[in-house]
């Protein structure tokens, strides 16, 4: 053991009962020999944010296709959000900073470009033609295990979404921040946009969440620590619960299925299908093309295939 390892492990005896502990991990698919200043995690997150699945989150958009405008959010903006707020909850907790920050670092490495409707659009082209689907989140673990990132990394990734429940408390905090961050930062995104008034906002959900993004965020933060302080679990109150819930229920009504959403839905399904095609007849395989269209960013996508 070396005396770094010595120090955080004696560190780390403050943390909760339920807390990961960075050098009881699981391990990683390729040993390695430690590294003598950085915890595993410590790691997973520089390799994260030093690769180029990270770096092209910047040009992917969360809800509208390359908009004009420098203040939109992109899948960057979006996984600095998710991550800092779940750091905050993990501090709040007593549990794994530095596990919870690599988990929200690289949990949409692998999104497609033009957010979920880029993610729907391969999903049918490769079902139809393969067989297989594709969701993101199973797409962010292949990058994960390429870079070989520790299994409990890798788990917060691939659970971030889907039925599975993560196994640490850590991955559970983003799995949840996730869904506080984007509805939140989508509201912004669609009243700037145009297409939700501040007053378009359901009453009741925003009586007990907040008025403006930052109060709603500060509610459901303090919640979820409140919540979840002292038991083995990340949880909400019923009623703050169920208010985001209603939420979500909304914006996926109003939004991201929205009728002001059918011509970008159209406009991505357009687009992947070309490139999609254009690689079937070239003879690329079914890995190589989820690869290569999932990396891609809007603006490339729209270049491709404007180019064929």
């Amino acid at each position: 053991m070396t005396p770094f390892e010595e120090r955080i492990r004696a560190l780390e005896e403050g943390l909760s009962p339920f807390a990961t502990r960075s050098f009881d991990t699981r391990g990683r698919e390729l040993p390695e020999e430690p590294c003598a200043v950085r915890t595993p995690f410590q790691r997973d997150r520089d390799r994260i944010v030093h690769s180029k699945p990270f770096r092209r989150l910047k040009g992917k958009t969360q809800v509208f296709i390359d908009p004009q405008g420098d203040h939109y959010r992109t899948r960057m903006t979006h996984t600095l959000e998710t991550t800092a707020i779940s750091r905050v909850v993990a501090r709040a907790l007593r549990l794994n900073e530095d596990l919870t920050e690599a988990i929200g670092l690289g949990h949409d490495m692998g999104h497609t470009p033009f957010g979920h409707a880029g993610e729907d659009a391969l999903d049918a082209a490769v079902r139809e033609r393969f067989g297989r689907r594709f969701r993101h989140n199973e797409q962010s673990l292949c990058i994960a295990r390429s870079l070989n990132l520790t299994h409990e990394v890798c788990d917060g990734i691939l659970t971030h979404t889907g039925e599975r429940e993560p196994e640490s408390l850590e991955g559970k905090i983003v799995r949840l921040v996730d869904r506080v961050a984007y509805i939140n930062h989508d509201i912004d995104d669609a009243v700037r946009y145009g297409l939700l008034g501040e007053g378009d906002l359901p009453h009741g959900e925003i009586a007990i969440l907040g008025s403006t993004g930052s109060k709603r965020i500060d509610t459901l933060v303090h919640d979820i620590v409140d919540a979840s302080e002292g038991v083995n679990d990340i949880r909400q109150s019923a009623e703050v619960g169920e208010a985001m819930l209603s939420l979500r229920a909304f914006m996926f009504e109003r939004v991201y299925l929205g009728p002001q959403a059918a011509p970008e839905h159209e406009k991505a399904h357009e687009v992947v299908r070309r490139i999609f095609d254009h690689l079937v007849e070239r003879g690329d395989t079914a890995d190589e093309i989820v690869d290569y269209i999932a990396g891609m960013t809007d603006r490339f996508a729209l270049a491709y295939a404007d180019a064929l």
